[in-house]
């Protein structure tokens, strides 16, 4: 079934009731993760966490304020008239909300932000459940393109997948048989491993597989994914950026790594998206 319904006097294209809530939940989550960032931005002192760390989540501020805020506000407006490109960034966003405030509800030493991790993290689950119960996968997946690339997206995909396994699981076992600990730190170690490979590598696999199949599923969550993750990527960027500006060993390193797979990352977006035709 469609979100979407039309009105045969004015040809409106609304979302339907059952997706109101999502939106409207997905609006107040936008608007928290406006407040959220900015007020990070403004005022540092308000974590407590050590240098690395601190850096970290002023990166991540930043590209929240700057560039994932903008998408999904874009994303909210665009979708009530029925865009199909819309529909799915909306829920990269949310999906991209999940896993950023993850890492600051589980990760962050505690401060004045907590509840708001706390909302941020559990409102866009129920914004995605809500929603993607009415996703018509089929109507959606017949919009793309016979020429959208789907090789090499889910070459990508598979590579991200595989590749984020294979490098969590050897620190795993270094630090089991050598006791040689991850340089993020035992608890970074858990934190982010955790997270990567319970949240990112299904998503990342299966999706790839699907896409490969050209299953109508596959399109979608190729398209929520990889939006997602080179978003996420542009996150690592900029925080290896603001911490090699700061001094922070290591985080020069980092850089070209993140900025290379943010580049692969958005062409592989740029090649869904580009390949899903607007709704008539």
């Amino acid at each position: 079934m469609s979100q979407f319904t039309k009105e045969a006097s004015s040809g409106t294209v609304m979302l339907r009731k059952e997706s109101t809530v999502a939106w409207r939940l997905s609006a107040g989550v936008a608007a928290l993760m406006l407040l959220q960032s900015v007020s990070g931005l403004a005022f540092p002192e308000l974590y407590r966490d050590v240098g690395w760390v601190i850096a970290a989540w002023y990166g991540n501020d930043l590209v929240t304020a700057l560039v994932a805020v903008p998408l999904m506000a874009w994303a909210l407006m665009a979708v009530q008239r029925g865009s199909r490109r819309a529909e799915l960034v909306w829920y990269s966003m949310l999906g991209y909300c999940v896993y950023n405030y993850a890492y600051y509800l589980f990760g962050a030493q505690l401060n004045w932000f907590f509840p708001v991790y706390v909302v941020l993290f559990a409102m866009p689950v129920f914004a995605l459940i809500l929603a993607l119960g009415r996703v018509d996968a089929g109507q959606i997946a017949s919009a793309f393109s016979e020429k959208t690339p789907v090789k090499w997206i889910s070459s990508y995909m598979l590579f991200t997948g595989i590749g984020l396994t294979i490098a969590w699981t050897a620190q795993w076992l270094n630090f089991m048989l050598t006791g040689a600990v991850p340089d993020v730190g035992e608890e970074g170690f858990k934190l982010i491993a955790s997270l990567d490979l319970s949240y990112i590598v299904p998503w990342f696999v299966l999706g790839a597989v699907l896409l490969m199949r050209r299953q109508p599923w596959g399109y979608i969550v190729a398209t929520i994914i990889t939006l997602k993750g080179a978003t996420y990527t542009l996150v690592l960027t900029v925080t290896s950026t603001v911490g090699a500006l700061r001094g922070i060993e290591g985080a020069l390193e980092q850089i070209p790594v993140w900025a290379a797979w943010t580049l692969v990352g958005g062409l592989a977006v740029w090649g869904l998206l580009r390949n899903l035709q607007p709704a008539k």
